[in-house]
């Protein structure tokens, strides 16, 4: 089985820049566009947030008004499930964009320089 690519993406700080939290900020535009055009060709983006509730149907209404209309909020596409044969609670993705993630190397150095 071949899948596409799938995309996770954060909201706050990542579609949702310059506010504070539960505010809706302004919206990543350069990212939304980017991710509409990535789904366009075929791959999956997933909503990938702490949010709920309420809070998170704001999200969702935000981006849907910029176009982006997400192929899972919170939990795995449906291919993934039967794939791997159960809905784990980490979120499978190919990329995970998020303004909180550091690469490893990234991570080494900064407990190398804090220790």
């Amino acid at each position: 089985m071949e899948f596409r690519k799938i995309i996770a993406v954060d909201f706050d700080g990542t579609l949702s820049l310059g506010s504070i939290y539960p505010a809706l900020g302004d919206p990543n535009i350069d990212l939304i566009n980017e991710l509409r055009k990535w789904q366009n060709c075929g791959n999956k983006i997933i909503l990938w947030t702490c949010r709920d509730g309420v809070l998170l149907d704001n999200a969702i209404d935000f981006c849907e008004k910029y176009g982006l209309i997400f192929d899972a909020v919170n939990d795995n596409l449906p291919e993934i499930v039967k794939f791997f044969g159960n809905n784990s609670r980490k979120i499978y993705a190919d990329f995970y964009i998020d303004d909180k993630n550091k690469k490893m190397e990234e991570f080494i150095k900064y407990k190398e320089r804090k220790l």
